[in-house]
């Protein structure tokens, strides 16, 4: 059984840096695709980020691209976000997913493991 646990959140102002961490325990996550999606209150949880197996292949939400990078040490069995020039409106619960197959997806329904989620909050 894979667990994720969320690390590296908290409360900035706008134009500042944040980077988070996922680890995961319990199983190698080498051929796993990951992703991280994230969920502001009242609204449904979207997708940020996401990563094939080997870190090959990533893609990211209109929203973020140029802002955000996704990447991923396998060696570690951990994954990342690096977060640049934030904005308020990235303030949300952040999550780390991952799903039993090498190539990313987009859709949370196609994740297995879910983290407990990490509060970024994103002052102006």
């Amino acid at each position: 059984q894979v667990q994720l646990q969320e690390s590296g959140g908290g409360l900035v102002q706008a134009g500042e840096s944040l980077r988070l961490a996922c680890v995961a325990s319990g199983y190698s996550i080498r051929e796993y695709a990951m992703g991280w999606f994230r969920q502001a209150p009242g609204k449904e949880r979207e997708f940020v980020a996401g990563i094939n197996w080997s870190g090959s292949d990533s893609r990211h939400a209109v929203s973020v691209m140029g802002r955000f990078t996704i990447s991923r040490d396998n060696t570690e069995n951990t994954m990342y976000l690096q977060m640049d020039s934030l904005k308020p409106e990235d303030t949300a619960i952040y999550y780390c997913a991952a799903r039993r197959f090498k190539v990313l997806s987009i859709r949370p329904d196609d994740h297995n493991y879910w983290g407990q989620g990490t509060q970024v909050t994103v002052s102006s």
